[in-house]
């Protein structure tokens, strides 16, 4: 009785599991069984080695037929495919899917036939080497050297083995980002962080794969070896590589695929030389993809994705040329548009022109889309801030910091820099359409139709407006609860305050210097209640300050009178509203009575610190506008006009504002004290520079000074644009100005 040396159990070179002798591939990761140790010329033995069959469908080159034949008789006697499995007919001479030869059949009879001395060091005349890229690993013979079928099977088997071990480690090594980086597997195509495709990644992959493949089959032949081991194949993979860097060997065409899709490979491989892009699977589909970008780029719109992209980029002029070509600003970006623009994190499907302008704070084109929306009004607002954007917002800055707060018993806000604003001059000399033009773009007509209308509390005295020269403008404002503040910033600097500069100020003032305030506003108040016949208890007025401190804190919020006589401390100078004194309903009904029309005093303040050269305000349906004149045309020509005499060398002229209605009665001084009741023309005269025309109307002198360098500048880039319109006007081929009707911004509520 003699006893078996136990069997040797093989590892797998890929996850090193022991394996059972008669295992064709491994238990645990299904890995091919190595060739090391065998023996090729054993082909007599009962139990041939297993690994040259190992899962590639090889010939079976026992002595008599093998289980596997014996299956694939009992099959109708249907022959296996070795490359894709698939059961021919026995009178098949080629696979029918993938057109594979039929193997010979190798029996015990002609197994003589098969087997050939190996030589080592040559090759046969009639052997080439398969150099195609991306193609399988094997060498091909002539059909007529039947004797070399034996060392073909077998070198096709050594190569597939090969690449099945090169595709599992293809399928393991990540492919790093260039852009963020991140770590994406083979198969995906971009990276999952940020989309950027693995173009160069893949095409150098591919270069990679090509070279390294040549590379070790030209080691094999020169080598005088048969075919390498797949260790040794693996270590030339890896020094072709250039030391096994993190170069993911992914042909962009044929590459990572299983050996069942053979058939698809080399069907590929006709076409594996042409330049395709990397994330494309052939060069066709990629002219089908540009033929159809090129296709949605000549259809865009571009005036209106300009547009889209002037509104994120902060430039108007697109803006303003999508509008005035008749674009429409509640058009909705598309899926395709937002392709086009090729940037996620700025644009949206659905996004509009108003939706641009929210997201990026864009207020100055958000005013100015809001007033082309059905409903709001209609045209293209070109105020001096909007045509100059830096220059108005280092006014801005110049403005903040002239503010300053004052020590003592009275912390209240003040400006150090007084300044006027007035429009030039130089419009008149500009061409009557371009002056249309201009004044439809600049000021806000509803509101000037509202205060000039019947009964009119503006320009209503042709001896002031047209003797004096001193008719005054409504200038558009934003529609927003800042539109007091906005307009007190217009009159005086010609921007907006979008940096909440006197809104901090304002709400800053009240509640800390609300001791001062609160008595003179409350027994202002309580006066009003009593000629309406009610009063109110002290709870009740502490609530009401409370409600006007919140509104002075809160940005967007309307504001009532107390906020204008706070105002007019802070900028330490009279301010004169003309309103309209009631508030009307869309049907032309009166539904209350406005009471900001007046004139408001800094009366907390002392005499010597204010100036006398007061602002003029408008007071329509809930909104405030800046009321300005033009400055005389007599400073272009170096002349004075009476009543000018004693200015100083920094004054322009003086503007004269009526302090009387056209009833001839004086306009309200408002917070006046019960002892100062009675005598308010007195008090005006003390505040204020008065004079009485020759029609015997209570006019303020209104002294306009030179303006700010920065003022200065913004005003001539402004007007540089309708001198630009003019020049149109005067040329030989002369083309008319196009000219809208534009309608301001309506009003805000009703209740500021």
């Amino acid at each position: 009785m003699s006893c078996d040396p136990p069997a040797t159990k093989w590892a797998c070179e890929y996850c090193t599991f022991e394996n059972w002798p008669s295992s064709l591939k491994c238990t645990m990761c299904r890995g091919s069984k190595p060739l090391l140790g065998e023996d090729i010329y054993r082909l007599c033995d009962e139990s041939p080695p297993l690994s040259l069959i190992a899962g590639s469908g090889g010939p079976n080159l026992a002595s008599g037929p093998s289980q596997e034949d014996t299956s694939r008789s009992g099959s109708n006697g249907k022959w296996k495919c070795r490359a894709c499995t698939y059961l021919n007919w026995p009178r098949a001479s080629q696979c029918t899917e993938c057109q594979t030869p039929k193997p010979a059949t190798v029996t015990g009879t002609n197994l003589h036939e098969h087997l050939q001395p190996l030589r080592i060091g040559q090759l046969s005349d009639t052997e080439t080497l398969t150099t195609a890229s991306g193609g399988p690993l094997h060498i091909t013979t002539s059909p007529s050297a039947d004797k070399n079928n034996l060392k073909d099977a077998e070198n096709d088997l050594r190569g597939r083995i090969v690449e099945k071990a090169v595709i599992a480690r293809q399928q393991t090594i990540k492919w790093m980002c260039t852009v963020c980086t991140y770590e994406n597997w083979p198969k995906a195509t971009k990276c999952i962080m940020c989309s950027t495709l693995c173009a160069n990644i893949n095409a150098a992959a591919s270069t990679a794969k090509n070279n390294a493949a040549s590379f070790f089959r030209g080691q094999a032949v020169s080598s005088g070896s048969i075919l390498p081991s797949p260790e040794r194949e693996m270590s030339l993979l890896n020094s072709a590589r250039g030391g096994g860097s993190q170069v993911a060997l992914i042909d962009d065409s044929s590459a990572v695929k299983s050996w069942p899709n053979s058939r698809r490979l080399e069907r590929n491989q006709a076409s594996s030389d042409m330049p395709t892009p990397a994330n494309s699977p052939n060069n066709c589909e990629y002219e089908r993809r540009l033929k159809q970008i090129r296709q949605r780029m000549r259809e865009a719109d571009w005036n209106w994705l300009n547009a889209c992209l002037g509104v994120v980029d902060g430039d108007p002029n697109p803006v303003e040329a999508y509008l005035s070509s008749g674009g429409d600003p509640a058009r909705q970006l598309t899926p395709n548009e937002v392709t086009l623009l090729n940037r996620p994190s700025a644009f949206d499907s659905g996004h509009t022109l108003v939706h641009l302008a929210i997201r990026f704070h864009r207020e100055d084109m958000l005013a100015t889309l809001l007033s082309q929306i059905e409903g709001s009004g209609s045209g293209v607002k070109r105020v001096p801030s909007y045509v100059a954007p830096d220059l108005a917002a280092d006014i801005r800055r110049h403005m903040a910091s002239t503010l300053r707060q004052r020590k003592g018993s009275f912390p209240c806000h003040f400006v150090t820099e007084l300044t006027t604003f007035a429009l030039p001059a130089e419009v008149e000399d500009l061409p009557p359409p371009v002056q249309e033009q201009l004044f439809e773009e600049l000021l806000d007509k509803d509101a000037q139709q509202q205060l000039e209308s019947e009964p009119p509390v503006l320009n209503w005295s042709l001896e002031v407006t047209v003797r004096l020269g001193s008719r005054l403008y409504a200038l558009w404002n934003r529609s927003a609860g800042d539109c007091l503040l906005d307009s007190a910033m217009q009159a005086t600097w010609g921007v907006f305050d979008r940096d909440n500069t006197l809104r901090r100020a304002l709400a800053e003032s009240l509640h800390q210097g609300g001791h001062v305030f609160y008595p003179r506003w409350k027994e202002y108040e309580a006066s009003q209640a009593q000629l309406l016949e009610f009063s109110l208890e002290e709870g009740q007025w502490e609530e009401d300050w409370a409600g006007l401190l919140s509104l002075a804190s809160q940005p967007g919020s309307s504001l009532e009178q107390l906020h204008v006589f706070a105002l007019a401390h802070i900028l330490r100078r009279p301010i004169i509203v003309y309103g309209v004194k009631y508030v009307k309903s869309f049907r032309g009904e009166a539904i209350g009575y406005a009471r900001f029309e007046g004139v408001y005093l800094p009366l907390l303040w002392e005499q010597s610190f204010c100036v006398r050269s007061p602002l003029a305000l408008g007071y329509t349906r809930g909104h405030f506008s800046a009321l300005v004149p033009m400055e005389p045309y007599s400073r272009l020509e170096g002349s004075s006009s009476g009543g000018a005499n004693n200015l100083g060398p920094d004054e322009l002229q003086v503007t004269f504002l009526p302090l009387m209605d056209r009833d001839r009665k004086l306009l309200p001084v408002h917070f006046l004290m019960q002892a100062e009741l009675g005598r308010e023309e007195s008090i005006l005269r003390q505040w204020l520079d008065v004079c009485v025309t020759e029609g015997g109307v209570l006019v303020a002198q209104q002294r306009l000074h030179k303006r700010p360098l920065l003022v200065a500048q913004m005003v001539e880039e402004w007007l540089n644009h309708y001198r630009r319109l003019a020049q149109m006007t005067n040329a030989p081929f002369t083309r008319p100005v196009p000219v809208q009707d534009y309608s301001s911004d309506g009003g805000d509520t009703d209740d500021e």
